[in-house]
């Protein structure tokens, strides 16, 4: 599983020039499931979304988590993350989970974020999606499980 997070001052994903979910200070979560991956990988990668330290304190370092903060978090379906580019001039897919098992690990993933008190809103699943990001800093981190 692979995620892509950034610290963002507001997001948004569009489907058939519909806004389908948007949020103001928060994070932005792209993510992708590999082959292999399940249910504790899902708990391990929401514990950290929801706690990861990237938000400024007083005094200016990154000591606060989105639950401190209380920002919302965008999370969109994004299996190109499963993509390996490292032959050739196109992406092989081989890794990337299976859709049916894609679809159950990212409502998993979004459900576990929901149990927290912030907002949490979602693009849709295997959608071709516009999405707009202003990245806060910027801060982006890769998340690998």
């Amino acid at each position: 599983m692979k995620i892509i997070l950034q610290r963002v001052i507001r997001s948004s994903v569009t489907v058939n020039g519909e806004v389908v979910g948007e949020i103001g200070k928060g994070l932005m979560i792209l993510f992708g499931a590999e082959k292999g991956d399940g249910g504790e990988a899902v708990d391990a990668l929401a514990e950290k979304v929801l706690n990861l330290r990237i938000f400024a304190d007083e005094q200016g370092k990154m000591n606060r988590s989105c639950l401190d903060v209380g920002g919302d978090i965008l999370v969109v379906s994004q299996f190109t993350l499963a993509g390996d580019c490292s032959r050739g001039r196109r992406p092989g897919f081989d890794n990337a989970a299976p859709p049916e098992i894609a679809e159950r690990l990212y409502n998993n993933f979004v459900a576990k974020l929901a149990e927290s008190s912030l907002k949490i809103r979602e693009g849709r699943f295997g959608a071709d999606m516009q999405v707009e990001i202003v990245n806060d800093g910027p801060v982006t981190f890769i998340l690998e499980r």
